[in-house]
């Protein structure tokens, strides 16, 4: 089913799916570093195939920055941009420089495309559907 969708919506779904798809690509060779389960859920739903990290296992942050540091030589931090997103992005930033920086434009420009309407990655699949006018779809056609 179509749903009406605002003015801009589709030219802004259409610059998300891009950044999306750039991060798909460097996903096959990086990991990614998501706050939870169901932010790494998400990000399968829009079709990536690549390591995803998820930050809540257990760990302190120094201890998973360095668990980070020793198993790989770069990493994209994925986190959420709400209050709890953006403190731990700014202390993992710390202790993981050198290791993300090149990635920084991809939360960045997600954080701008979606901030007015969702604060996490987990709702980024919906958010899409609703901008790209879609609701409750089924059948054929490209899946997220």
């Amino acid at each position: 089913m179509r749903v009406l969708a605002a003015p801009g919506d589709a030219e802004r779904a259409e610059r998300l799916r891009e950044i999306l798809d750039g991060l798909i690509e460097i996903n096959g060779d990086v990991p990614i570093i998501v706050e939870g389960k169901r932010d790494a859920a998400a990000l399968r739903i829009l079709g990536f195939e690549g390591e995803i990290i998820t930050l809540h296992r257990g760990q302190n942050l120094y201890d998973f920055s360095e668990q980070m540091i020793c198993s790989y030589e770069k990493m994209v931090l994925l986190l959420d941009w709400d209050e709890k997103g953006d403190q731990m992005t700014r202390s993992m930033e710390e202790s993981l420089k050198g290791y993300f920086e090149e990635f920084r434009f991809f939360r960045d420009t997600i954080r701008i495309l979606c901030q007015k309407d969702i604060k996490d990655i987990e709702a980024i699949p919906t958010l899409l559907r609703r901008l790209e006018g879609i609701a409750g779809k089924s059948g054929p056609g490209p899946e997220f």
